[in-house]
């Protein structure tokens, strides 16, 4: 069988990476099954962010987005998934986000939620594109996935 190529990009945002989740939150993607094809941390330069969040630019929280995904290190993951991910992750709005969920989890507050999760494929393809060279992705068969995974 071969593996999935549907990817999409979780980023670990910067109060995630203060509260000392990341690894919490990539164990519960593999756990789950999928496969990380790639994995960065960086603080993200203003125009990463802006071209990143180019859709909310007219909003009136845009300047405090900015401030706030550029006040540190965040951690930018592609894995193999898209749909089943933003499941997982859980409302944007962490107070609507189911017990279970990362953010029912582990958030309290919208402007503090933990993660972001592409919401497409398309969204997911602009996303690691704007994240990763290609070269920076492994293209790779996860064995284990093919035996005991996927049917």
């Amino acid at each position: 069988m071969a593996e999935r190529e549907e990817r999409t990009f979780i980023m670990v945002k910067p109060d995630g990476v203060q509260r000392s989740l990341v690894g919490e939150i990539m164990e519960r993607f593999e756990q789950r099954g999928y496969k990380l094809v790639g994995l960065k941390m960086m603080t993200a330069p203003k125009e990463l962010l802006e071209m990143h969040y180019h859709e909310l630019r007219e909003r009136p929280f845009f300047p405090k987005l900015m401030a706030y995904m550029g006040s540190g290190p965040v951690v930018a993951m592609g894995m193999d998934i898209v749909a089943q991910g933003r499941a997982m992750l859980g409302a944007t709005d962490p107070l609507k986000s189911a017990p279970g969920t990362i953010r029912g989890d582990y958030c309290q507050a919208t402007g503090r939620n933990v993660c972001h999760g592409s919401d497409s494929k398309a969204s997911a393809a602009r996303e690691i594109s704007l994240w990763f060279k290609d070269s920076e992705l492994s293209h790779y068969t996860n064995e284990q996935h093919t035996k005991w995974v996927y049917e």
